[in-house]
């Protein structure tokens, strides 16, 4: 943190065992949540879990009234209350980042894939 500064994003991501790793465990969400906890009372605004299911791991919350500005649930945002400029919509303290209006929806998508096999 004192390199870096507060504002600075930390993501704790869980393994999951695959393909020639499948002899490990898992990472337990409990472990990414309780170092989430350690790294926001350590000062720091922007922790987020990631690769568990947990919502208030992957809500951005304001650094100054600490409401919620961006919910997000696995791919999908749920609410969003970040001015253009990038202020909180509760108490307009400034939220690191670059942002646009948010409008339409974000979340999960499918995308079609299209494989061309030919013959040898």
């Amino acid at each position: 943190m004192r390199e870096l500064g507060p504002d600075v994003p930390l993501h704790f991501t869980a393994f999951h065992p695959d393909y020639k790793m499948t002899d490990i465990e898992h990472t337990p969400a409990s472990t990414l949540q309780r170092a989430r906890r350690i790294a926001l009372a350590e000062g720091l605004h922007y922790v987020y879990t990631g690769n568990v299911h947990d919502r208030e791991g992957g809500t951005t919350f304001c650094p100054g009234c600490r409401k919620p500005v961006i919910v997000r649930d696995w791919y999908e945002i749920l609410s969003h209350a970040l001015t253009p400029e990038g202020r909180c919509k509760h108490c307009l303290t400034p939220v690191p980042g670059r942002y646009d209006a948010f409008a339409g929806q974000w979340g999960r998508r499918r995308v079609p894939v299209h494989v061309n096999v030919t013959a040898a």
